[in-house]
């Protein structure tokens, strides 16, 4: 492929390899420049433009990386439609991702153009969590290149996904004079909700005095009649003779005593009668992430898990709060982490050629009062709306909702304007701005509420866009690391720009059509059932 600056008599066929704005359009990049595009660029008083152009040889950067994902693809895994060179690989099912490091990395090595990005080795993943991303970097690749990946992909199958499989658990909790009813009790739910991400369920529960006789006698009764044993001491373990060890080596064998990972650091691994038992260490009784879930989301999953395994889990063994991964947690207060939604209903619309689409009445009410009402009522502290065009008829238009409405008086400077003067009208204990375009009529409170708990979850440090087919949409919700970066924007450019050029993790949420479905033209309102005025 050819990258560089090209006289505009010659870049017909050639790919845009950056957004211009030619008159009052902006052409995004990756544009197929046409004979009419190159009229226009002459129009425009343009002599030469930056194109990429292909090689005879070269794949177009969709159909490459749809080439190399579907090589990728294995039970449990989905590719999702390419967009921009990348296509999205996501569990099809919830249980345990694993990665073949050294054919990733080798994969990687074939040539830059080429990447693929996956989650960590052995992560719990929920159904329809992505995985793997590949991005094909240019706007096209050698056809070689892409066929040695798909050699190299295909042959070895470096990313897998291992299913949970559902079981039957027993629970096994020892009693002492010091550990109260209650904290027995919580450990029984917690212990509950961790088998429910596998779809496993606590089917029995047994209490007994802290003592080696009785629990191997409890631990061999449930063994007998469950999939699966799981041990809650009293008292911590503190050697390998200790009560839980001793009680499981007594009918059966223990594998290992301790592992590399804290919290999780006195955990013990066995079995009685060739069901696994786990001396669970104290800290699970805590939802929080501990070596504890990495064993038994193994075990549920069907990976095997020995003194080896166990082993091998120092690096990384540290772990912190993960605000991202699956799993049961304590709810966090909703004030630190509230967010706010900016509606952007200054344009003009100028393709609808002369009404205001934002007046355009759906079952009698204005469209803009519609979006308003719709995002008032979603889980949001603070919504925010930016006029421009007829700012005086839209106020009328919005009537009594709830909303605090900014004027933009530079609006026909572009999109960037009406997202500065949105971001800088919110509070500044904000953790995030859902961006909400005013001309998308379908999209609902459920979305929004759905992105929102998406961005919530994952600690409000994630960008949470909308998708349709796995295509990136509207809305989308800006965690406010990124408002210094909207403060700098300029022109016509908006969050698509930011989304796509963080470094920040980005948490899809599909929404169907939704996310796509804007009324910018006469027929498309029409067509989702709008009346214009007029």
């Amino acid at each position: 492929m050819k990258f560089g600056a090209v006289p505009v008599g010659e870049v017909e066929g050639a790919i845009l390899a950056h957004s211009i704005t030619v008159g009052a359009q902006t052409w995004r990049k990756g544009r197929i420049l046409s004979a009419d595009d190159v009229r226009q660029l002459q129009s425009a008083g343009m002599t030469e433009v930056v194109v990429a152009s292909k090689a005879p040889d070269d794949l177009d950067e969709n159909k490459a990386a749809e080439l190399i994902a579907a090589a990728l693809v294995s039970q449990g895994i989905e590719a999702r439609p390419a967009s921009t060179g990348r296509v999205n690989l996501h569990a099809v099912v919830s249980g345990v991702f694993t990665v073949d490091r050294g054919v990733v990395d080798a994969l990687n090595r074939i040539d830059p153009a080429i990447t693929l990005a996956t989650l960590p080795d052995f992560s719990t993943v929920e159904a329809g969590q992505m995985v793997a991303t590949v991005k094909i970097i240019p706007f096209a690749v050698a056809e070689p290149l892409v066929r040695q990946a798909i050699t190299l992909a295909s042959r070895d199958l470096p990313i897998k996904l291992h299913p949970f499989q559902p079981r039957r658990v027993g629970l096994v909790q020892t009693v002492l004079p010091s550990i109260k009813k209650s904290v027995l009790d919580r450990t029984a739910e917690r212990t509950a909700d961790r088998l429910a991400r596998s779809g496993s369920i606590l089917a029995e529960e047994i209490r007994v005095s802290h003592e080696t006789p009785t629990v191997a006698e409890a631990a061999k009764a449930l063994a007998a009649r469950h999939d699966m044993v799981l041990i809650f001491g009293a008292s911590a373990v503190a050697d390998a003779d200790d009560v839980i060890p001793a009680a499981i080596r007594r009918e059966g064998r223990v594998e290992r005593v301790g592992m590399p990972v804290d919290p999780g650091n006195l955990l013990v691994l066995g079995e009685i009668a060739s069901r696994p038992v786990i001396g669970a260490p104290g800290c699970a009784r805590s939802p929080k992430l501990n070596g504890f879930d990495w064993v038994l989301d193994r075990l549920m999953a069907g990976l095997p898990v020995s003194d080896r395994e166990i082993s091998g889990m120092g690096v990384g063994g540290l772990l912190m709060e993960i605000e991202s991964r699956p799993q049961p947690r304590e709810p966090k207060p909703a004030r630190s982490l509230s967010v706010a939604a900016v509606i952007l209903a200054a344009g003009k619309g100028e393709r609808m050629g002369g009404p205001n689409k934002l007046l355009a009445l759906f079952d009698g009410v204005p469209l803009v009062r519609h979006i308003a009402d719709c995002v008032a009522a979603a889980k949001v502290r603070t919504l925010v709306l930016v006029a421009g065009h007829q700012a005086d008829r839209v106020t009328v238009a919005l009537g009594d909702a709830p909303v605090r409405i900014v004027v933009n008086d530079h609006y026909t400077t572009g999109l960037a304007s009406s997202l500065k003067a949105g971001i800088g009208a919110l509070p500044p204990d904000i953790a995030g701005a859902m961006i909400v375009l005013a001309d998308m009529p379908r999209v609902s409170t459920t979305d929004l509420d759905r992105l929102v708990d998406a961005f919530v979850k994952a600690g409000g440090r994630s960008i949470v866009p909308a998708t349709h087919a796995g295509k990136r949409g509207n809305p989308v919700i800006l965690p406010r690391s990124l408002f210094p970066a909207v403060a700098k924007l300029e022109g016509d450019t908006g969050a698509r720009h930011l989304v796509e050029g963080s470094d920040l993790p980005v948490i899809e949420v599909e929404i169907g059509e939704a996310a796509s479905l804007d009324v910018d033209t006469p027929e498309a309102m029409a067509l989702a059932g709008g009346v214009l005025e007029g």
